[in-house]
């Protein structure tokens, strides 16, 4: 059979590459991308700078990494020079052969590389504006920095090797009425992403990497806050799947009752409590997808709801994996190979149930030392639905009730009138809204509150009930929700204040 006749029809330079402008990079994830190189030329120090110059603003880059001869240069900065189907080092952090140029060209026009190896600096740059004036569409790589950044590559001159990748025309971020702040807001939003996604490597007792913005070192950001003591954590699960063994590891945030206020709010992340719940996908120990339920569920897909807000998952899979996994090239999609997703589906939904059960525990049978929790609330569950009731057995409504005499008909039906007037919709409202629990048993106030209510309930069990001091405090600390008073219920007299 004679071969068939073919065209060579290259694309278009300038065409070809304001398509891949739009792939959906974020000034953070594009820079992400270029930390990746760094690492993966086996740096340890990495070095953002953001210089605010108006509409001549740049963003530079710098690593101390093995660095890249003239030929090592040009291959990085051509498109398309590897294929995602070779093979490559298991400590590589890339796969498409594209993140560099792709990544760069969605923030700014011009792209300068520079790199030293071996004594010796190269520098080469990729110029829109010289591609889309070429009437050839060739692909024109030029030599050098553009005339005026020649003095950002001097930077390179102390290191023994390194890599330096300049933005310059940042026609992307920074847009008619972009202004100083704003430059200095995408300062910190671009630190908290890069803390998260590298946590792995800036934390440990012997960090991999220091990085750096603007001369401030980037803290690592846990998303699973394993120091804190009310963390739970699952045995680290093998999985072993068609590309290779994988590891799941699960975890269940403590509940803010349990967290200080700074930790609070650190732990829960760039984008919130409700947003930051789900799988942590990395590779390499590089964080892919923060917080993603992957498209799983056992009926529907599971959404990010508020109950399942402490629930969040680590997952390891090897960089062998991509295919299966379905990386794309901007590091930020991820979907489970078939053989797989049955397994995450289980234990994620015995993650999830942990994650709820922690985050309603008022609503839970608690035990407590002596005994079980009496609470004041219990849910009655019916075929249709569910309905909450007022315990008439806690003791404070149970004392009420008792002394009532001729007002307990009234008193019991501003109970039901209670119970079936529960603003259950607001509150669900407000907590979703307010991204925080509605506060409950006595949190935020004053201790002297909590005394006043307590010296009453005392009172009434020593004197009315006739319960010796010892086992009032007893039943105290059993009793909702003075169970997380222990001190202030331990503190009350042997004699109780009399009656006024």
């Amino acid at each position: 059979m004679a071969p068939s006749k073919s065209r060579s029809v290259p694309p278009k330079s300038s065409a070809m590459i304001e398509a891949l402008r739009g792939l959906g990079y974020t000034a953070a994830s594009a820079l992400a991308d270029l930390v990746d190189n760094s690492i993966s030329a086996r740096a340890g120090d990495v070095t953002i700078s953001f210089f605010w110059c108006g509409a001549a603003s740049r963003i530079a880059v710098i690593d101390n990494g093995a660095g890249m001869d003239d030929g090592e240069l040009e291959r990085a900065m051509r498109l398309g020079e590897r294929s995602p189907l070779d093979a490559r080092s298991v400590h590589d952090l890339g796969r498409f052969g594209l993140g560099l140029k792709t990544a760069s060209f969605s923030q700014c026009r011009r792209l300068t590389v520079a790199s030293k190896k071996d004594g010796e600096t190269h520098c080469l740059r990729w110029d829109l504006d010289v591609l889309a004036a070429s009437e050839d569409g060739g692909w024109y790589l030029l030599e050098g920095a553009a005339p005026g950044s020649e003095t950002v590559l001097d930077s390179l001159n102390a290191l023994p090797s390194g890599t330096l990748a300049l933005w310059e025309v940042l026609d992307r971020l920074v847009v008619p009425g972009f202004t100083e702040q704003d430059f200095l807001d995408l300062m910190d939003r671009v630190e908290s992403h890069l803390a998260m996604v590298f946590h792995r490597y800036l934390g440990g007792p012997r960090p991999r990497l220091r990085l750096t913005i603007n001369g401030r070192q980037v803290a690592p950001w846990d998303p699973f806050l394993l120091s804190h003591p009310a963390t739970w954590s699952s045995p680290i699960d093998p999985l072993v799947v068609d590309s290779g063994a994988i590891e799941v590891q699960c975890h269940v945030l403590p509940h803010k009752d349990r967290l200080s206020e700074q930790e609070y709010l650190s732990a829960a992340g760039p984008d919130g409590w409700t947003a930051q719940q789900g799988f942590y996908v990395y590779r390499n120990e590089r964080l892919l997808l923060a917080g993603n339920w992957l498209g799983l569920g056992p009926a529907r897909l599971w959404t990010k709801e508020e109950a399942h807000r402490l629930a969040r998952i680590r997952l390891d899979i090897p960089n062998t994996a991509d295919s299966e996994w379905k990386i794309d090239i901007r590091k930020s999609t991820a979907r489970p190979p078939i053989n797989a997703r049955s397994r995450l589906t289980r234990l994620a939904e015995d993650t999830r149930e942990r994650a709820r059960r922690v985050f309603a525990h008022r609503g839970q049978i608690v035990p407590v030392a002596g005994g079980q929790l009496i609470q004041a609330w219990r849910a009655e569950h019916f075929r249709d639905g569910i309905r909450y009731r007022i315990d008439v057995n806690h003791p404070a409504v149970r004392a009420v009730l008792d002394d009532a005499g001729g007002l307990a008909p009234q008193i019991t039906a501003m109970l039901r009138i209670i119970e079936e007037t529960i603003p259950v919709q607001r509150i669900w409202l407000d907590t979703t809204e307010s991204k925080e629990t509605p506060r409950t048993g006595f949190s935020g106030a004053a201790p002297a509150e909590v005394v006043a209510v307590l010296d009453v309930m005392y009172r009434n069990l020593t004197g009315r009930k006739g319960l010796s001091p010892e086992l009032a405090r007893e039943q105290l600390l059993r009793t909702e929700p003075f169970h997380n008073y222990v001190d202030l219920v331990m503190d009350l007299p042997d004699i109780p204040n009399p009656e006024q």
